[in-house]
């Protein structure tokens, strides 16, 4: 039997960094053991690994993003209806009904929106040149681009139905009631990848609800958080330096500086990644192409491994690459090495060693426990002979091998 589940560990260390801050500018913490980490929120790492565009990017993939986005009704279909020639009201009108639709309205919203377009209609008979377009959504959307593609050529075929604009919504229900929802779902991958990887929530009864096939866990320090205040200045070059007026700094501030060594833990349903990605049933996943779920997991595992939070870039320059990668393959339900530092790992010059040690003693008492271990595969630097033997028999592997033996689902 293929394994179900792929887990990926790693350790990454930063210094002098704020890798993702909270609503006050601090960065994020966790208590844990006893003691507080620094923390990287799941959110955070899951959008700089989506978004990065160089080696081993998911835009590589063939499958296209999702569109994620508020926007995304006014870019995608009234904007192409304009270009092609539908006028604006008519556009806005076929747009406007769409997003009823898909989106869904509850009877308070209705009314709130009614009086709105009651006031945006009173202001254009008052300035006629004034055209009000209003079609961002209160919500975050994601949606796919046969997704939107399909919806686009709904709103094509009301404007080429010569109804009056306040019959839209009623031609697109009866339509959509009759084979719309079947269109919708039967497009294959339809929600675009990040969709397929991450899910998507939806309130809506025509768009599928995507469940997550990637759960990734916030990453955390494996000791105390360490961090200081760094105390900084903006030089002012043209200001002059006379008596009364300083000595050229023009901002004086400071900001939280974090250092540390990261655990973080990622987890990919193997089926559930499979039905997403070839719209096939989670029970037949065996039978479906592997392929693409394959390089997918080839990818994830090098943007784990490379791709860093972006926070203070140019002040800070956070790139780290990881320091270990571990990963299992099996069908045991997954389950996290984050108590393996529930005691704080000691922060001495070996820091790291102190991680391996503490790493290997938990692997070591959860297969003495529990007993049939997955496989697992390690690339690392400074591996102590301990956990290398107790995690791979052979010898280490490179990322690249890693991220290559770890991904074959054949």
């Amino acid at each position: 039997m293929k394994s179900k589940f792929i887990q990926i560990h790693f350790l990454t260390s930063y210094p002098a960094a704020l890798l993702n801050r909270d609503d006050a500018g601090f960065a994020k913490r966790i208590p844990f053991g006893g003691v507080t980490r620094t923390r990287i929120s799941s959110q955070c790492q899951k959008r700089h690994w989506r978004l990065f565009s160089g080696d081993h990017s998911l835009s590589k993939l063939d499958v296209p993003v999702s569109i994620r986005s508020r926007y995304t009704f006014e870019r995608f279909i009234y904007e192409p209806l304009v270009k092609e020639g539908v006028p604006q009201k008519i556009a806005q009108s076929a747009t406007q009904a769409i997003i009823a639709v898909i989106l869904g309205k509850s009877e308070k919203k209705e009314k709130m929106e009614k009086a709105k377009k009651l006031k945006a209609q009173e202001e254009v008979a008052n300035n006629p040149k004034e055209e009000v377009v209003e079609l961002k959504t209160r919500q975050l959307t994601v949606l796919g681009h046969p997704e939107v593609d399909y919806l686009l050529t709904l709103a094509r075929e009301l404007y080429k139905a010569n109804a009056e604009p306040e019959k839209f919504l009623k031609i697109l229900k009866e339509k959509l009631a009759k084979d719309g929802e079947k269109n919708l779902k039967a497009l294959r991958r339809a929600a675009g990848l990040d969709a397929a990887l991450f899910g998507r929530m939806v309130t809506s009864d025509i768009l599928s609800r995507g469940d997550a096939a990637v759960h990734v866990a916030h990453a955390f320090t494996v000791h105390s958080e360490s961090s200081e205040t760094d105390y900084f200045s903006a030089m002012d070059d043209l200001q002059k330096k006379m008596e009364g007026e300083g000595l050229g700094s023009g901002h004086i501030n400071t900001t939280e500086l974090n250092s540390g060594l990261y655990y973080g833990y990622v987890v990919v349903d193997v089926p559930l990644l499979v039905s997403n990605l070839e719209g096939c049933l989670p029970r037949d996943w065996e039978k479906a192409d592997p392929t693409l779920a394959s390089c997918v997991v080839q990818s994830l595992i090098h943007l784990i491994a490379t791709v860093s939070p972006g926070a203070k870039v140019g002040s800070t320059a956070p790139y780290g690459y990881a320091s270990m990668v571990l990963t299992e393959t099996g069908n045991m339900q997954p389950r996290s090495f984050a108590n393996a530092f529930l005691k704080p790992v000691k922060e001495t010059p070996d820091l790291l060693t102190n991680a391996y040690e503490a790493l290997n003693q938990y692997i070591c008492d959860l297969d003495a426990m529990y007993g049939n271990p997955p496989t697992r595969r390690l690339a690392a630097i400074g591996i102590t002979k301990e956990l290398e033997n107790n995690v791979e028999k052979a010898k280490k592997l490179t990322l690249v091998d890693l991220a290559k033996n770890t991904s074959e689902m054949s």
